[in-house]
């Protein structure tokens, strides 16, 4: 299971009503591709569509979408955001990582 936090669940909401989509109906495809300083990155983005190879949670009134081949790498993340000094973006706290990156978009297990 993905996890969101209450922080990151109102920035995806807000998002999601400026780009057009529904946090209703619509969900946050989150995935992992090769590359990254780290060896794999991070993927987010809005769809409205799920396909056969999805799991689908939701967490905090957020709908996730995640491709069964990611899910592996990130089962049991928390996506949290983050608006501090050190620049805002959402972060994956991703218990299977044993290494990141410094800006924390890449990981490696």
């Amino acid at each position: 299971m993905i996890k969101v936090s209450d922080t990151a669940s109102k920035r995806i909401i807000d998002m999601m009503n400026e780009d057009g989509f529904d946090a209703a109906q619509d969900y946050v495809r989150v995935g992992v591709k090769s590359g990254g300083c780290s060896g794999l990155s991070y993927e987010l983005k809005f769809d409205k569509e799920l396909t056969e190879n999805d799991k689908v949670f939701e967490d905090n009134n957020v709908k996730i979408a995640v491709e069964k081949k990611s899910f592996l790498y990130l089962a049991g993340t928390i996506l949290e955001f983050s608006g501090g000094l050190n620049g805002k973006g959402f972060v994956f706290n991703n218990p299977n990582a044993s290494r990141t990156c410094g800006c924390g978009e890449s990981f490696s297990l």
